[in-house]
């Protein structure tokens, strides 16, 4: 079986931001003029985790990278590979046996800031200057600034650990997003608030946006309903048990979404989390906020 014709797009991708839609978009206007397939290739663990041993909270799983790079480039194939196993090929072969022998590379995308293979040897000219040679064409896109600042990963983190939802939007492209299939959460939304929720879990290493509720969309089954999504550990609850929790309240909707696969946008943070003496007067609140959500997303369609 002969493999596809790959114009394959190099990097991490965390966020999936600006930066990396213009390799992105670079790869998908190639692979149409060379009649290839687009796709991006990206790795299971984050880089500096891996090499320093610390964590380093992620914007996105690979599983939603996957799905942003679809959804908003045209990414037809996303390749995961093992950061463990990558670190300890050469450069050279990276290259020559990995993209192009096994990957079927026939032009290659990268950012100027790329580096890959033992010690991280490998770097923009190095991949250029190997490429030209094997003649595979080969494109280095250079930083890319808004509001002169270099939209980074790093920098979007920031923000979403603040709640700053709206600038982060402006830096990623897209609204901040977390997938996760719904779970049985106490039904205090739909018995004693009068809201149905949905109950999400936070992957292992994604960050956390800053504690408070925010004003979210939730996609599923092609849908797409607003919802006032509180995240955190639910101090107005007695019996919570201190994990973090997201909490989606679902506007204008009936239905159960148990076991549903949910994408859940973040688009402003309307207020922090805080303690309520009541039920009665949580719920008064959630009714606030459902209308400061309405209104948000009322010009938006």
């Amino acid at each position: 079986m002969n493999k596809p014709r790959r114009v394959i797009a190099l990097g991490f991708f965390d966020g999936v931001h600006l930066g990396h839609g213009a390799l992105m978009r670079a790869a998908v206007r190639a692979a149409k003029t060379l009649d290839a397939v687009p796709a991006a290739f990206t790795f299971d663990q984050h880089p500096d985790a891996v090499i320093t041993g610390r964590p380093v909270p992620l914007i996105s799983s690979v599983e939603d990278r996957g799905y942003l790079m679809r959804r908003y480039y045209g990414i037809q194939d996303v390749i995961v590979a093992s950061f463990q196993s990558m670190q300890k090929m050469d450069w050279a072969d990276f290259i020559t046996e990995y993209l192009i022998k096994d990957l079927g590379a026939v032009h290659v995308v990268a950012g100027h800031d790329f580096h890959f293979g033992y010690m991280g040897f490998g770097n923009p000219q190095r991949l250029a200057e190997k490429c030209a040679e094997l003649g595979v064409s080969c494109d280095i896109i250079p930083k890319v600034e808004q509001d002169g600042i270099t939209i980074s990963s790093t920098y979007i983190r920031t923000l979403i650990a603040q709640g700053e939802m709206e600038r982060a939007t402006q830096f990623l492209g897209h609204p901040h997003i977390l997938t996760d299939r719904v779970t049985h959460g106490k039904k205090l939304g739909t018995s004693a608030l009068g809201f149905p929720t949905v109950n999400l879990h936070i992957p292992e290493g994604v960050i956390v946006p800053a504690y408070g509720v925010y004003a979210t969309r939730v996609l599923f089954d092609g849908q797409s309903r607003t919802a006032v999504t509180n995240v955190g550990i639910r101090p107005t609850i007695e019996d919570n048990d201190g994990k973090v929790t997201v909490e989606g309240y679902l506007l204008d909707f009936d239905g159960d979404l148990y076991d549903h696969e949910l994408h859940m946008e973040f688009y402003k943070r309307l207020r922090e989390e805080r303690k309520f003496d009541s039920f009665q007067e949580l719920s008064r609140e959630i009714a606030r906020n459902a209308e400061q959500t309405r209104d948000y997303f009322r010009p938006l369609g």
